[in-house]
């Protein structure tokens, strides 16, 4: 159904910040009196009570009053409420598809997103977590695929700006990040070397200045989907990239595998905007981390078409 009409009606921007506000409750939940959202959402009692009767009436939440025990919800429609809501699509960013952990993990986010809740979503894909963050923050995306590394390094500068939704635990994200070499004899950074650096990767930027340490080298900007091909070249002599790219393009290229603590480099984490709590509640419903892992592993085993 379009609700586009009834959103554009006298009251249709109460009903649509209502629904927004109601997004994040489940059912048996105790949500707020209508006395309570009506001050929350800063409109009147009674344009408050009537937008919850346009949702009710569109079967999009059922709450019911027990007295002095409060009110609760005792049905949902997250498909509905989220178009009440104006939210038609949910979208969400994820890195460059270029390894099958990043194929696996977009399939099975769309996929058991899309199946279990009957909810269209649609994925960008983005070089940087850097950039990715950003879009989220600027309220053109709902969620951002990042590392837990990216996702903390973030949080140290700009403490209470992202929630972390859920992890999908280590080796999810990648298998590891290692140092790749042009020269084969080499299995560290040495002085005068050129080293790429993606300073829009928050990652590849961070951990490539940790393995320079005081090493006298020349950082050269590249955009890291950019980084195998440049040390295959020549044009650069090491970078930190992505154990998964060389092995999913059988790349004989010399590397040393990188120690991060607690491997928080290869776990995938959902992130949102925290001025969205409403978004980041109804994901953590939503996301049925066994079953996206379990596709992941699927197409990262070969044994499925990835769909992203």
């Amino acid at each position: 159904m379009n609700y586009n009409n009834q959103l554009m009606s006298k009251n249709g921007l109460a009903v649509l910040s209502l629904a927004k506000a109601l997004l994040r409750y489940r059912v048996g939940d105790r949500t707020p009196t209508v006395t309570e959202l009506s001050e929350r959402l800063n409109i009147s009692r009674g344009t408050a009570q009537s937008a919850l009767k346009t949702l009710q009436n569109n079967n999009a939440i059922h709450i019911v009053s027990k007295g002095h025990l409060g009110s609760y919800v005792i049905e949902k429609n997250d498909r509905i409420l989220l178009e009440l809501a104006g939210i038609n699509l949910l979208v969400g960013a994820m890195p460059l598809p270029y390894s099958r952990k990043y194929e696996g993990l977009a399939t099975g986010i769309i996929t058991t997103m899309e199946n279990k809740h009957g909810i269209p979503m649609t994925l960008s894909y983005m070089r940087g977590a850097k950039n990715r963050i950003a879009m989220v923050l600027e309220n053109r995306y709902n969620f951002a695929v990042v590392s837990k590394y990216a996702a903390k390094e973030f949080l140290d500068t700009h403490k209470g700006q992202i929630d972390i939704v859920c992890e999908f635990g280590e080796g999810t994200y990648c298998s590891a990040h290692v140092i790749v070499f042009h020269d084969s004899h080499f299995k560290e950074i040495q002085d005068g070397m050129r080293v790429g650096i993606d300073r829009d990767s928050i990652d590849q930027s961070d951990m490539t200045k940790r393995a320079c340490g005081m090493k006298k080298v020349e950082f050269i900007p590249v955009e890291s989907n950019n980084l195998l091909r440049l040390v295959q070249n020549g044009e650069i002599d090491a970078a930190v990239w992505n154990e998964d790219e060389i092995i999913d393009k059988m790349s004989n290229m010399n590397y040393t595998k990188l120690s991060v603590e607690d491997n928080v480099d290869t776990n995938a984490v959902i992130i949102t905007n925290s001025s969205s709590p409403e978004m980041t509640d109804l994901l953590k419903h939503m996301i049925d981390i066994e079953a996206i892992l379990k596709m992941q592993k699927i197409v990262n085993d070969g044994k499925m078409t990835p769909r992203y």
